[in-house]
Order: C-alpha cells, then sequence, then structure tokens
C-alpha cells in the first residue's frame, strides 16, 4: 500500500497564503495609495491670499529678438499675501507657461506648473503653495523665460 502525497495540511496552505495575499493587497489600496497621494494641509491664508500677482505676455514676444516678453521678467511672491498669479497674453498667438525641466520646484498642492496655450486676450492662474526659486519658460517660444520667486509672507510666520 503506497503512502498519500497530498494532505489537507497542503490545502490549508495555499488558502492560508491567498487569505495574505488579499489582506496585504487590501491594505496598500485602503490606506496606503490614498495617504500617499492626499493633498497636504494648507493654511487658508496660503490658498485664498487677498491680492494677486499680473504676469503680462507682452505683444510681439514670439519675436526671439525682442527682450521683454514675460513682464515683469523675476517677481517676488509673498506665501498668504499675493501668492496666487496670474499670466495674461496680450499679444496675438499663443503662449504656455511651463516650469524649467531644470527649476527644483515641485508644488504638492497645485501640480506642476504647465498651463494648457494660453489664447490672445485669455489669462492663466497658478496657485503657489511653497517655498522655492521657479524658472519657467514658453514651450513653443523657448527664448521666453521668467522667474518666480516664492517666500514666506507676513501672514505664514
Amino acid at each position: 500500500m503506497s503512502l498519500p502525497t497530498s494532505s489537507h495540511a497542503y490545502g490549508i496552505g495555499i488558502i492560508a497564503v491567498i487569505v495574505g495575499l488579499a489582506i496585504g493587497i487590501s491594505y496598500y489600496q485602503l490606506y496606503f495609495i490614498p495617504e500617499s497621494n492626499a493633498k497636504p494641509i494648507i493654511p487658508e491664508k496660503v490658498r485664498n491670499p487677498g491680492q494677486s500677482i499680473n504676469i503680462a505676455i507682452v505683444t510681439g514676444s514670439s519675436n526671439q529678438d525682442q527682450k521683454d516678453n514675460f513682464f515683469p521678467k523675476k517677481q517676488p511672491v509673498l506665501l498668504g499675501v499675493n501668492n496666487l498669479v496670474v499670466w495674461a497674453n496680450n499679444d496675438i498667438v499663443a503662449h504656455f507657461v511651463t516650469i524649467d525641466p531644470k527649476s527644483n520646484y515641485n508644488d504638492h498642492y497645485s501640480g506642476p506648473l504647465d498651463s494648457p496655450a494660453i489664447m490672445p486676450g485669455k489669462t492663466f492662474s497658478f496657485l503657489f503653495t511653497q517655498e522655492g526659486t521657479v524658472n519657467y519658460y514658453c514651450k513653443v517660444h523657448p527664448w521666453m523665460t521668467g522667474e518666480i520667486d516664492v517666500v514666506h509672507g507676513a501672514l505664514t510666520s
């Protein structure tokens, strides 16, 4: 008479592995992923600043010889005071506002600075919620560059 090569212990072991995997995947989907994707908690005065900064995209900016394309070209921004920046396209062609890849700025609340096409006469707004220096440019006119220096304002210190 031969001895049986399988037993109920193997079946129970396989079921235990499946249940363990199910618990691990459930934890990952229900707790880990939502926490890692959650927006940070930002003070109300930073999310709704009292003032905004206006930056003009100057007429003729698509011409590479024109030196003034974003005005002002360098802009300080104070968190909680004027950290909402609005770019207005005063040119006759579409432009973009995109963070320079060399810029080491990542806004965890508003996401990456990367506007859709800003058509003539239209605007694009971005809410800065973290300190840092932001160098930006226009994707289709790479000579168009600007800089925003985001620092703590009096209301957020």
